[in-house]
């Protein structure tokens, strides 16, 4: 490998994964291109200095072409997204444009360089997705497997569903060198208190209210970020190109369960 580019490096699951390169693998330079909105921290990746963070926009076409030429980019692990289900309803714009044309913009310059500049030179683009592309699905009913019919149900997961379409219109159009990863929820160090998990954990600490949709029995299945990181390494070292690799903690619990276990271990 010659360099390794991360988006949304800063952010949760991206700060974890580079954190995992690094331990792994710490000859590789790591390369993070990350907006730093309200989930992403230059802090989460501070204490290393052979990380290289810069900040800006995946949707800046000619950004990303000068990080991939100027240092040497051969592979991207591409995490930088919009990802909050409530949000992505009352602000469905920045969905779109993120999640979709900045995925494109990715694409874009990849295939340029790599395809065109580099003549199809070894590559690897890794689009980090999530399991909610699949839909809903009942308490104790079938996982997903790979081959699940898309039926997304909130602006996110559309979103995210119509940038793996792109990522694998690129692979069967154009020639490039893909994987893609859906993952279930996933939770850890470093996540940005509006997901269940840090909500409820720093709620409880601080006396506040603990808010739960309905009944709380909307099932999940929860995935810590060190094994989702592990399975993406995996992905980078033995996935066939063009396929797509569902991530599984196979640890199904519904969100009542989640909030009554965070209580009674608090307790």
């Amino acid at each position: 490998m010659t360099g390794l580019l991360v988006t949304g490096g800063a952010g949760f699951i991206g700060s974890n994964y580079v954190r995992h390169r690094r331990s792994t693998r710490p000859e590789d330079p790591i390369v993070v291109l990350d907006i730093l909105t309200y989930a992403g921290n230059a802090n989460n990746l501070s204490g290393d200095d052979g990380i290289i963070l810069i900040r800006g926009d995946i949707r800046n076409e000619a950004l990303v072409r000068t990080i991939v030429g100027t240092h040497q980019i051969d592979t991207i692990v591409h995490m930088a997204a919009e990802s909050h289900v409530d949000r992505s309803i009352d602000n469905p714009d920045a969905f779109i444009e993120t999640n979709v044309l900045g995925t494109h913009t990715l694409l874009k310059v990849a295939r340029q360089v790599w395809l065109d500049d580099r003549k199809g030179s070894p590559h690897r683009f890794h689009h980090v997705s999530t399991d909610e592309v699949y839909g809903s699905i009942g308490f104790g009913q079938p996982a997903f497997d790979e081959a699940a019919r898309y039926a997304p149900s909130s602006p996110y997961a559309a979103s995210k569903a119509a940038s793996d379409h792109i990522v694998r219109a690129y692979a069967q159009t154009y020639g490039l060198q893909v994987t893609t990863s859906c993952s279930s929820n996933t939770y850890g160090r470093y996540q940005f208190p509006e997901k269940l998990i840090p909500l409820m954990l720093t709620n409880v600490l601080l006396g506040a209210p603990l808010p739960i949709y309905g009944d709380g029995l909307q099932s999940r299945d929860w995935l810590h970020v060190d094994d989702h990181c592990r399975a993406i390494d995996l992905i980078l070292a033995d996935g066939i190109a063009s396929e797509v690799y569902n991530i599984s903690g196979n640890n199904e619990h519904t969100n009542i369960e989640i909030v009554d276990l965070i209580c009674s271990i608090l307790d």
